[in-house]
């Protein structure tokens, strides 16, 4: 789309809202990036991209959470693929591709990556980086909506929720 992405001015605009405007808890309520998404002929989208811009920013927050931002919640934008005001549906933001002429929704190489950092409760290589590690927590909550919208066992719903609750272990 054109725009510059840059995760640490992530952390730089957290620390800065905490030293200059509130100790309140922060939550991030929307980030994701735009693609040309598209099935592969075995059926995969490899968003590897997207995977790369969450990865950053993610690490992003918790630079800033080690700053001693009161960073609460990330919402990732957005679980399924949508149609955007500005872009209509030449954009895809969702780590669940959707095929909008049969409703088929495909979980993206973002959403296994998602996925795999929840159950790992934590990014890979970022535990010697930093003194205390990231934790990442699903909602149940969403989690069975995330079931409903990609017919995947509630199971795996759960590892694949859309609300990444980010917080430093004592």
């Amino acid at each position: 789309m054109g725009w510059p992405v840059e995760p640490h001015g992530l952390t730089e605009i957290l620390v800065r809202l905490h030293e200059e405007y509130t100790k309140a808890p922060i939550y991030i309520t929307e980030n994701g990036r735009a693609a040309h998404d598209y099935v592969d002929p075995e059926g995969e989208v490899k968003d590897e991209e997207r995977v790369a811009f969450l990865d950053a920013h993610f690490r992003a927050a918790h630079e800033a959470m080690e700053r001693s931002v009161d960073l609460r919640g990330y919402f990732v934008w957005s679980l399924l693929d949508n149609f955007e005001w500005a872009e209509g549906y030449s954009k895809r933001f969702g780590i669940v591709y959707v095929d909008y002429a049969t409703q088929r929704r495909i979980p993206k190489m973002s959403a296994r990556w998602y996925s795999e950092v929840i159950q790992r409760n934590g990014l890979l290589g970022i535990w010697p980086r930093f003194s205390r590690p990231i934790a990442v927590r699903a909602s149940a909550a969403f989690a069975a909506t995330l079931a409903v919208a990609t017919s995947l066992p509630l199971a795996g719903s759960l590892a694949l929720a859309q609300f990444v609750r980010l917080s430093v272990e004592s």
